[in-house]
């Protein structure tokens, strides 16, 4: 029996991917609301690093080995790159280059997500994952924020270099001191 082909609608698609990033933003926001009331706020972010640690990591590995790192809609309004805006991440040029100083994100869903339930600060912990994938596929590099939507900047930017020797050994290890990785993320804008 032949298998019977379903076109869906790019808008459609895209909507399917908001909803379900809307429930991985309540995920993380659950499960860390629940550990930080746990375990008290000090031990209870060092828990949740360290579990997006893990999570960037084995999303890093599957990017390195050949699965498609995200959505290519759906995850936010928009991006921007080289003044170019776009909906649909496939359709960005990457044949001169990539440079991530030069690509920007706008309305995160997961950002709003977290300023709708005033959980900026725990949400935030999320945003690891960005440098944790880029760690695990190339130890020497990290991505980190130069802005960051759930930190109170209008938009995510980015930027990637260097990592150091103690980042490198911080990661592999699992030590809550590689949090400082991506220094926007550790305590956020001060709100004005």
């Amino acid at each position: 029996m032949k298998k019977e082909k379903r076109v869906v609608p790019v808008d459609e698609a895209a909507e399917q991917v908001r909803l379900a990033m809307i429930r991985v933003a309540l995920m993380h926001l659950a499960f860390s609301k629940t550990i930080v009331e746990e375990l008290g706020e000090e031990k209870g972010k060092e828990i949740i690093i360290k579990a997006i640690m893990e999570y960037g990591k084995r999303a890093g590995e599957r990017t390195k080995r050949g699965d498609q790192d995200l959505p290519f809609y759906g995850i936010h309004e928009r991006c921007v790159y080289k003044d170019q805006t776009y909906t649909d991440t496939r359709k960005i040029p990457r044949s001169e280059g990539w440079d991530f100083s030069l690509y920007r994100v706008y309305g995160c869903i997961l950002a709003k997500i977290f300023r709708e339930y005033g959980e900026e600060d725990l949400g935030r912990l999320y945003c690891y994952v960005d440098g944790a994938k880029s760690m695990a596929a190339d130890p020497n590099h990290k991505l980190i924020h130069t802005s960051c939507e759930p930190c109170g900047d209008g938009c995510c930017a980015f930027a990637s270099i260097a990592t150091s020797e103690k980042e490198r050994s911080d990661f592999v290890n699992r030590n809550t001191d590689w949090k400082h990785v991506d220094p926007i993320l550790v305590k956020g804008r001060k709100k004005e």
